[in-house]
């Protein structure tokens, strides 16, 4: 008997896994659309699966990280064949969302990501410091294997490193956030739905103005990211920081705009400032707005409360006031 139901909850402990191994490898596939070539490596400005990994471990705790491996596995295996050194690279791309899990369960990071403490948390803890981890062990890799000179070391590593850490910085909010908002089931009021609306169409035109003209107008994303995030929080900063990822790393892969006449590591400079900065801005400013606007209604609250207090009391203070003399 006891056997039996072993086998019974095998099943259930491995769809988690395999969830988490198939999301990797998606976003892997997704990436590699727009990857670069750097040294004769293959990097992307913005790694997806790192921030599937992050998220992952953040529901399901250390039991994620087979899949973490096994996606690492599948995608590694879509881009060349799989050799021992391989083993190496799978190795450091569980170790560094790993490191971060541990270090964000460490300095006590909520997932609702309600506080500017936690914007940081996730920032420095999950995304720039961890992933030093995964670009160091990779690149490493590949210069032992002979398939990376060293001369090329150092612009391969760093974008390695800034891939993984866009990835955190920019798929993982949105992960945390879209949970949220799917398990609340709140329908928004026609007047938020209609300014939902025009920020999505403003983020879209403004971004390709932005990332297509010749003129240098990189700026122009910002307020619309801030508009996203004061008006929305997360949830309207985390997408429109992605969507903004996205549409400039497809101009940076096309050397339109201001990405045009530029070396691949001057465009990869100023893509990944515009990526970080965009990142930056919408999740630390949601942070704080989160946080202002929890402690109103605390003070709100409060106020409430004192003044049922002051009705319940009042009676009584009259009462006594008014009594005659005997």
């Amino acid at each position: 008997m006891v056997r039996t139901e072993g086998w019974r909850r095998l099943p259930a402990a491995l769809l988690p896994i395999l969830a988490v191994a198939l999301a990797y490898y998606a976003g892997g596939l997704i990436g590699l659309y727009q990857r670069v070539v750097v040294g004769g490596a293959e990097v992307t400005p913005l790694w997806l699966p790192t921030g599937v990994a992050v998220t992952a471990l953040l529901w399901l705790g250390l039991r994620a990280w087979p899949g973490i491996a096994l996606g690492t596995y599948l995608t590694i295996e879509r881009l060349t064949d799989f050799d021992p050194p391989g083993l190496i690279i799978v190795a450091g791309n569980v170790l560094a969302p790993v490191c971060a899990y541990l270090m964000l369960r460490k300095a006590g990071f909520r997932t609702e990501l309600d506080r500017l403490r936690d914007a940081l948390a996730l920032v420095f803890l999950g995304g720039l410091w961890p992933m030093l981890i995964s670009a160091t062990i990779g690149a490493w890799t590949l210069v032992l294997t002979g398939d990376l000179p060293m001369s090329q070391f150092w612009p391969v590593w760093t974008a390695w490193w800034a891939g993984d850490a866009m990835g955190v910085l920019v798929l993982t909010p949105l992960l945390l956030v879209l949970r949220r908002v799917v398990a609340a089931r709140r329908p928004l009021d026609g007047y938020r739905a209609a300014e939902a609306a025009a920020l999505a169409i403003t983020v879209v035109v403004v971004t390709l103005v932005a990332t297509r003209s010749s003129l240098s107008l990189l700026f122009l994303v910002f307020p619309v990211i801030i508009w996203a995030a004061v008006r929305f929080q997360l949830a309207g900063s985390a997408p429109v920081t992605l969507l903004v990822s996205v549409l400039a790393i497809s101009a940076a892969t096309d050397h339109a705009g201001p990405f045009a006449d530029h070396s691949l590591l001057e465009v990869m400079i100023n893509l990944q400032g515009l990526n970080g900065a965009a990142a930056l801005t919408g999740l630390l400013l949601a942070a704080l707005v989160t946080e202002q606007n929890n402690v109103r209604l605390k003070i709100e609250q409060v106020c409430e409360d004192l003044a049922e207090l002051v009705e319940h009391l009042a009676p009584g203070t009259s009462d006594r006031w008014t009594e005659p003399d005997g």
